[in-house]
């Protein structure tokens, strides 16, 4: 477990290239054989990756949660990245997961396995309310259709587990997939106070990079990302990008409230 301690705003403006990716970025989650977690101390949250490369591999909880199992006293988002299909076990009951299809583990759940062949990247938050383990296809999430191509954002935004489908207590999680020939994401930016969000880039090349925007509005900040690589923005950053081609992203939020609106846009001419 990679432990993250909040950082203040006022903090960034001195620190280095190499130590704001040691805050913010999130490398090597995605070994084949082993699990991978990261715990972030805004709002708790911990993400982290499973690569079972056709064997089986438990998801544990680590000594940092003093818990006898991860799912204890934290609701579980387990997301399948890969083209080929994984299973993910959950007290006994198999669930198959296709690319992009997501798994609700609920609060209070014992054991958690992954399996077959699947890239599975994991989002978890704090939970006391229990609600239900589901399977979120791809095919079923609410999907919006956002951008125009004079702006170089078409972009296909999927919700499975928010107010309006899988029931969770304080996860919001989705999948935003941007057309060939578009770039951009999130665009014009914002943040949201109540919550933090983490970004997963998935679906770049080995050669492509995501420019990815954050911190406060008025002090922007640059990341440089590759694929399977995760950005985490606490409550007062911004979060935006744009990639040297078409990509895919996994966002994923957790705080005081579910209401995706619930964010506070900032303009495009405001950015310093």
């Amino acid at each position: 477990m990679d432990i993250r301690h909040s950082t203040h705003p006022d903090d960034v403006a001195h620190l280095d290239g190499d130590t704001l990716r040691s805050r913010f970025l999130v490398e090597g989650l995605f070994e084949e054989g082993a699990v991978r977690l990261v715990l972030s101390h805004d709002d708790r949250m911990v993400i982290g990756g499973a690569v079972p490369g056709g064997s089986t591999l438990p998801l544990e909880p680590p000594d940092e949660l003093r818990s006898e199992t991860f799912c204890a006293r934290r609701e579980l988002v387990v997301v399948n990245l890969a083209a080929a299909t994984g299973t993910v076990t959950v007290d006994d009951v198999v669930h198959e997961l296709a690319q992009h299809d997501m798994l609700y583990v609920g609060v209070g759940s014992g054991s958690v396995t992954f399996a077959g062949h699947g890239r599975f990247y994991l989002v978890s938050a704090p939970a006391g309310a229990q609600h239900p383990t589901t399977l979120a296809p791809a095919a079923e999430a609410e999907t919006l259709h956002l951008g125009d191509a004079a702006a170089a954002n078409v972009r296909s935004l999927r919700r499975y587990v928010h107010a309006g489908g899988v029931a969770s207590e304080r996860l919001v999680v989705g999948i935003t997939t941007l057309a060939p020939g578009s770039v951009w994401n999130t665009m014009p930016p914002h943040l949201h106070d109540r919550r933090t969000e983490v970004y997963l880039y998935t679906g770049l090349e080995p050669e492509a990079r995501v420019m990815h925007f954050y911190g406060r509005p008025t002090d922007v900040r640059t990341l440089v990302v590759a694929d399977g690589q995760a950005v985490i923005s606490p409550p007062w950053s911004m979060h935006s990008g744009a990639g040297t081609s078409a990509y895919s992203f996994v966002w994923a939020m957790a705080g005081e409230n579910q209401s995706f609106e619930d964010m506070d846009a900032v303009g495009v001419s405001d950015l310093r």
